[in-house]
């Protein structure tokens, strides 16, 4: 069968690369077009119609600065499906392309459109179910809670794990580099690693690195190390870094985490990822407005939480500087906590158990490959049934 998959920045590229991989498994005719990164390419040997590095704007002003070229993508990308006709298309996140593009295919082109990995309208723009009920005929959700939001919404969903978990398994699974092995490769010293995650978008690097430094600059018995993110060069990270030596490791993300004491991550997978790999942190994120930032996430989102390790938990297990809180003096208070509290760190420890439980076993991309193949091949049975009946 035919796949067109559209996934518009580096966790989608991931998540979509292992999705491609099972669905190969299940489907050896499996023919696919897609927009995404390197990693859906490897996953199947053929290039994007169209790269996530020419798609990932975020912020009203960068996407109006890029209209004409956000506008651009989406001819690009509704002709890609037109003519490849395939017998469905898979969305990964990225709802304020994708949404516009399952209107015109459901719309213009009356084919299936199935969404895996939720866009977050349990935080923000609850509306939007409005276009899942129209556009979308079937939802593969990643989180645990996702599936009593939904309910409420009457809207039908498939809880099929998380695809972190399977990452993180499958790393674990490969004979990966010993301690001594990755910091010398790296040309790291031997002290304790403090992992740097500040996003995957040159603007969120922009605002969060700078701070970030500062904080965990100011332990001279740890080292800083920037997990690189996926499309980006060191040149991207060095106006930030002063002149100073920091390593910028790019591709090793999971390896970083692996041998890390603790670490400042962005909100979104990565605290995710940072839980798994059972490293205290520190959730610390840039948002403009300082205090009216934190107002109107008081009162006006719809979760108590920005990360999903606590939004999973149900509780505060991490803790969360952003709006006002995201200064270099909150920062380096709770790294040093995480540092030197040995019971502090402990308790965090313990309770990433209970994260861990609620998501389940590894196998999230098996699951959706499945009930996405079963799905279309019982569509085929139905109209050829149909078919045969009508002659």
């Amino acid at each position: 069968m035919k796949y067109f998959i559209i996934a518009g920045e580096a966790s989608g590229d991931l998540h979509a690369s292992n999705l491609m991989l099972a669905l190969k498994e299940r489907d050896h005719g499996a023919d696919f077009r897609f927009f995404g990164g390197d990693l859906m390419q490897q996953a199947v040997g053929r290039r994007p119609v169209k790269h996530y590095r020419e798609m990932a704007y975020m912020g009203v002003v960068p996407v109006l600065l890029h209209a004409r070229t956000i506008l651009r993508n989406m001819r690009i990308c509704r002709e890609a499906i037109r003519d490849f006709r395939p017998d469905v298309v898979i969305l990964v996140d990225y709802p304020g392309f994708n949404l516009k593009i399952a209107n015109y295919v459901k719309t213009e082109l009356q084919l299936p459109v199935y969404y895996y990995i939720s866009p977050k309208i349990w935080a923000w723009k609850t509306y939007r179910i409005r276009s899942f009920r129209r556009y979308v005929d079937r939802m593969f959700c990643i989180f645990p809670f996702e599936q009593d939001f939904f309910q409420k919404m009457n809207y039908p969903v498939d809880y099929v794990g998380n695809p972190s978990v399977d990452a993180v398994a499958a790393y674990r699974e490969q004979a990966g580099r010993g301690e001594d092995t990755f910091f010398r490769v790296n040309g790291l010293t031997e002290q304790p690693l403090l992992a740097l995650l500040a996003g995957s978008r040159r603007q969120e690097i922009g605002k969060n690195l700078p701070v970030m430094l500062a904080a965990a600059s100011s332990f001279p018995d740890h080292q800083c190390v920037i997990a690189g993110a996926p499309g980006l060069e060191r040149q991207d990270y060095e106006p930030y870094l002063a002149g100073k030596a920091i390593p910028v490791v790019f591709g090793q993300t999971y390896a970083i985490l692996e041998h890390s004491h603790a670490a400042l991550v962005t909100s979104g997978t990565a605290t995710l990822e940072t839980a798994l790999f059972r490293v205290p942190q520190v959730v610390c994120y840039y948002f403009w407005g300082g205090k009216v930032a934190n107002f109107i996430f008081r009162y006006f989102f719809h979760v108590p939480y920005i990360s999903l390790v606590n939004l999973i938990a149900g509780r505060e297990i991490v803790r969360e500087l952003f709006g006002a809180g995201f200064t270099r003096e909150r920062i380096h208070a709770e790294l040093e906590r995480l540092l030197y509290d040995v019971a502090c760190r402990n308790r965090m420890l313990a309770d990433y158990g209970e994260v861990i439980r609620a998501l389940g076993q590894p196998g999230a991309s098996q699951r959706t490959a499945k009930l996405i193949v079963d799905a279309l091949l019982q569509k085929k049975t139905d109209e050829n049934a149909s078919n045969y009946m009508n002659h």
